[in-house]
């Protein structure tokens, strides 16, 4: 069995001067921004956190750009968010080969971005479905085998969220988390845990219960056994035919591993990833993605 480690040197620049912890607890989605330019010191963060992306657990290669939307409009382009956005200037749009392996990693390194800007104070916001792809494509030449699997605005929130945000958070339930014992497991699926029963990982999989996934669906599930946490994705039935060309869900499973190793290395438990499929009996529509293995 292969280890996945390709990020040994897993980089903390950023997390170090707040605790990824913390962030992840107190970090929201938001979808009203002030109007206005980044300060050069801000725009020189953000390139150098998009400069330290760590690698995601299968190693595969994507790439993210900031972009203003003065870059749209001096090419006649216009970035549309469907109305779900008002009054961002800028965004991060990531590209991605169109691969199972890459989707993954693409979620774990657009949540490590989002928790960086996060970390200097910045609003930002997932999204997956709702924005017009076509149009950002154009502005990172899009190639032939690769898809925009997602962006996120990112600026200075407004102070208070406008009626249609909070409708948009109220519609998707964005508060609500499902509870341990349906997304963790404790040797097998047919012994649901809580968090007094994973010891040392408890905050770890608490911060994964927290992270956001598209629609809110929160499709991971994680079994711990002996030394390791099995990562499974349980698909949502007929999702993925809202959007065929990017899996969304592998996506999210992705965003959920990114907060495990934030967390884990936060706390000091040393581990990897590794493809170490225990060959469990799996509910229906679930099927394994990868393992941690403690050291």
């Amino acid at each position: 069995m292969n280890q996945l480690n390709h990020h040994s040197k897993f980089n903390q620049a950023h997390t170090n001067k707040i605790s990824s912890i913390e962030i992840i607890r107190n970090r929201t989605s938001r979808r009203s921004y002030k109007p206005e330019i980044l300060s050069d010191k801000i725009q020189d963060q953000i390139d150098e956190i998009l400069k330290t992306i760590p690698a995601g657990p299968f190693g595969t290669d994507s790439s993210f750009r900031l972009i203003h939307k003065s870059m749209a409009t001096d090419r006649k382009i216009k970035l549309g968010t469907y109305g779900f956005i008002s009054g961002a200037q800028y965004f991060i749009v990531g590209k991605t080969v169109s691969d199972i392996e890459a989707f993954i990693d693409f979620g774990y390194r657009m949540e490590w971005i989002i928790l960086q800007l996060t970390g200097l104070g910045l609003g930002t916001c997932w999204l997956g479905g709702t924005f017009t792809r076509s149009e950002f494509a154009r502005l990172v030449n899009l190639q032939e085998n690769e898809v925009i699997s997602a962006i996120t605005p990112v600026g200075h929130a407004t102070e208070k969220r406008s009626i249609r945000d909070r409708l948009i958070r109220l519609g998707a339930g964005s508060k609500n988390r499902k509870p341990w014992s349906e997304m963790f497991f404790n040797g097998d699926f047919d012994h649901p845990s809580d968090n007094k029963q994973i010891g040392d990982y408890s905050t770890v999989l608490e911060m994964v219960r927290l992270a956001p996934s598209a629609s809110n669906k929160q499709p991971w599930r994680v079994v711990q056994s002996d030394n390791a946490c099995h990562f499974y994705l349980q698909r949502t039935a007929g999702y993925s035919r809202m959007f065929p060309a990017i899996d969304l869900q592998r996506v999210d499973i992705g965003i959920a591993m990114c907060h495990f190793e934030l967390s884990a290395r936060e706390l000091q438990l040393s581990g990897y990833w590794q493809i170490a499929d225990p060959g469990l009996a799996l509910p229906q529509g679930t099927e394994y993605i990868l393992s941690w293995i403690s050291k």
